[in-house]
């Protein structure tokens, strides 16, 4: 497959922090920024795969500044890796108060998708290719997310392997 920039694959999306989006502190709640990660990360995958996808997980999700009623947040996405049916998706959310025009670093996160078929079953993708700075810092870190991930998962394999369903 041809390996694709990640350039082709970024995803922006803008949304104002609105009262029923918010917790009873005025703060936008974490799983309405949750939501909105999920959404711009599947984009963000099925721009680079060019077919459908899911999410396998969330590695990691960190909360680092509250959004409040009336700020803007922008969610971006962009692919930082791949394997064979796997994207890792980084995702930045930065709020923003316009009467400040204050910008705001307020949650990051790597999310894991996967391409699939028609019939539901993974689906090769193709590499990516980083360009800024940035990028390639991530790409050249994903391998160190990779082994995590793949060490959580088989703790959890474990502890599941205690239970009875």
């Amino acid at each position: 497959m041809e390996p694709r920039a990640v350039s082709e694959s970024r995803t922006i999306k803008t949304v104002l922090v609105l009262p029923p989006d918010t917790n009873q502190h005025g703060t936008i709640f974490g799983g309405k920024v949750m939501a909105l990660i999920d959404e711009v990360a599947a984009i963000t995958s099925m721009r680079h795969a060019r077919k459908p996808s899911v999410t396998a997980s969330i590695d990691s999700l960190h909360f680092i500044n509250p959004a409040r009623i009336g700020d803007v947040l922008t969610i971006e996405a962009f692919v930082t890796s791949t394997g064979k049916t796997s994207m890792e998706i980084f995702c930045r959310v930065t709020s923003e108060n316009l009467k400040t025009r204050l910008k705001t670093l307020t949650t990051t996160s790597f999310i894991t998708m996967v391409a699939i078929d028609e019939y539901g079953k993974p689906s090769p993708v193709p590499p990516v290719i980083p360009e800024t700075e940035e990028e390639k810092r991530l790409y050249e870190t994903a391998k160190i997310r990779k082994e995590r991930r793949y060490q959580s998962k088989k703790e959890f394999e474990t502890f599941l392997g205690n239970r009875s369903s």
